[in-house]
């Protein structure tokens, strides 16, 4: 396999998970969609975000010598990036109107750095010409760390979502809490994925899965509790 065809098929294998996630994720939200421009600015962003997190966390490494300080310390840069991209590309939009929208745009941001993050992952393996190697790596982006990265994320939409109607401190300290909360999310699934036997792995993508169902539930919460707000 040349290079071509291999960034090719991991090009096309790092964005499908993403989409059909993002695709999934705006039907939750079929009552009052975001303007699709706007979530395409979104993705778009976190795309972006990949090329700036990469060369900061190579730097960083340097400096830190501890496997779980390192996993913190990347997870918690992805985090704050993420939140920086959608903030500048669309949290600060007339359109970001309802408590729903800053998880809606937040996991948006999330699943474009996901899709960016996959092609890189995907890139190794393709590049070797080991098929088993690519779908097992596939398999476990698309179940595993794509999620990861959705829980995360909807962690800090979450925290702007429940103070959407409060004043400016308040939001800025949920942030904060938000990006604490999600750094120790990513962390520990970075930690217990890479330290863990298959068996064990599955155990963790358990949880994992768990927590998106606890996320559709979230969702469905705070369509239903937004007018308590107004």
């Amino acid at each position: 396999m040349n290079e071509t065809e291999a960034f090719a098929i991991a090009l096309i294998g790092g964005l499908f998970p993403a989409l059909c996630w993002l695709w999934f994720l705006l039907r939750e939200d079929s009552a009052h969609p975001e303007p699709r421009r706007l979530i395409a600015l979104a993705f778009f962003g976190g795309m972006i975000t990949v090329a700036v997190v990469i060369p900061i966390q190579e730097w960083v490494q340097t400096f830190i010598v501890t496997q779980t300080l390192l996993f913190t310390v990347w997870s918690g840069i992805e985090e704050v990036f993420k939140y920086i991209a959608a903030r500048i590309t669309v949290l600060w939009r007339r359109e970001d109107d309802e408590p729903i929208d800053p998880i809606i745009y937040m996991v948006t941001t999330a699943l474009g750095f996901s899709a960016i993050e996959n092609v890189l992952f995907l890139l190794s393996p393709l590049s070797g010409d080991t098929v088993f190697s690519t779908i097992e790596t596939g398999d476990l982006r698309f179940v595993g760390a794509t999620l990861v990265h959705i829980l995360s994320s909807s962690l800090v939409g979450l925290a702007l979502s429940l103070t959407f109607y409060r004043s400016k401190t308040a939001r800025r300290f949920a942030v904060v809490i938000g990006v604490i909360l999600a750094t120790a999310l990513h962390s520990a699934f970075n930690f217990f994925i890479l330290n863990t036997t298959p068996e064990e792995t599955l155990r963790v993508l358990s949880f994992v899965w768990i927590g998106v169902i606890a996320l559709l539930a979230v969702l469905e919460w705070v369509k239903r509790i937004a007018p308590r707000f107004r």
